[in-house]
């Protein structure tokens, strides 16, 4: 038996990247999957049909993951949808970086809303669903940079923390209805995001890990998959850092 066979999961932020790694294993093994992202475009359209191949259900949601409101209209027309939402992953994110003494309040807001107020939107929308299961699994895509941050990026490494604590907290007050909540902490992972840099800072990067390597997004999506299943049905409250070894 697969190991997320008959289970439905939600994850933000899918269209691309990660996220959308963490969508295709998920369906591999079995999953049910619904994905959001800002829209549904061409790519959409064809990540929602790469995740159904696996003969699974598959859907893809345009949703503000910023906004309280967007949030609880996908969720419940997810519900409505699918039945049940099991996994919750909250991948959406992006960047703005900057020196703090630079950094406008604008740049500040816009990664705090979309990185971190959308974790809470969706874990607000999602856990009576959860409770009234008796179960879940939430995993909150965090970073390195929360774990020990990162000159120049301010705004992005105070959210993934703030993922973090989140995760922490959603464990403590969940787990007593049996759901569990965790972090995920990247390192330096080949996504659209990092391919922008030079070969010669990707080199810099990779010098600094212990494996010599930067990771792929199927690393952060297999340790996913671990979380989310019943082989990690008493890990709760922690983050796992996928970073080769980077940050010991």
């Amino acid at each position: 038996m697969k190991l997320l066979e008959g289970k439905t999961a939600l994850v933000t932020g899918a269209a691309r990247g990660i996220g959308k790694a963490i969508a295709l294993k998920f369906a591999s093994e079995g999953a049910n999957v619904a994905f959001t992202d800002l829209a549904i475009d061409e790519n959409g359209k064809a990540t929602e049909a790469e995740i159904a191949a696996f003969g699974v259900k598959a859907k893809g949601y345009a949703s503000n993951a910023a906004s309280f409101e967007d949030t609880e209209r996908v969720v419940a027309e997810i519900k409505n949808d699918f039945g049940t939402i099991d996994i919750l992953v909250n991948n959406a994110g992006i960047t703005k970086d900057g020196l703090m003494l630079r950094m406008t309040e604008a740049q500040w807001d816009a990664v705090i809303n979309v990185n971190l107020k959308s974790a809470f939107n969706f874990c607000h929308a999602i856990l009576p669903i959860m409770m009234r299961q008796r179960g879940g699994s939430i995993i909150n895509m965090a970073s390195v940079v929360g774990v020990h941050g990162n000159a120049g990026q301010a705004n992005y490494a105070a959210s993934k923390a703030g993922m973090i604590a989140l995760a922490k907290s959603v464990a403590q007050e969940m787990g007593p209805k049996g759901i569990r909540a965790n972090a995920i902490a990247p390192g330096f992972i080949i996504t659209a995001m990092t391919d922008k840099l030079t070969d010669e800072v990707k080199a810099d990067w990779a010098a600094k890990i212990p494996l010599r390597r930067a990771g792929l997004p199927e690393d952060i999506a297999n340790v996913a998959t671990f979380l989310a299943s019943d082989m990690a049905s008493y890990v709760s409250g922690q983050v796992i850092q996928v970073d080769g070894g980077m940050n010991m």
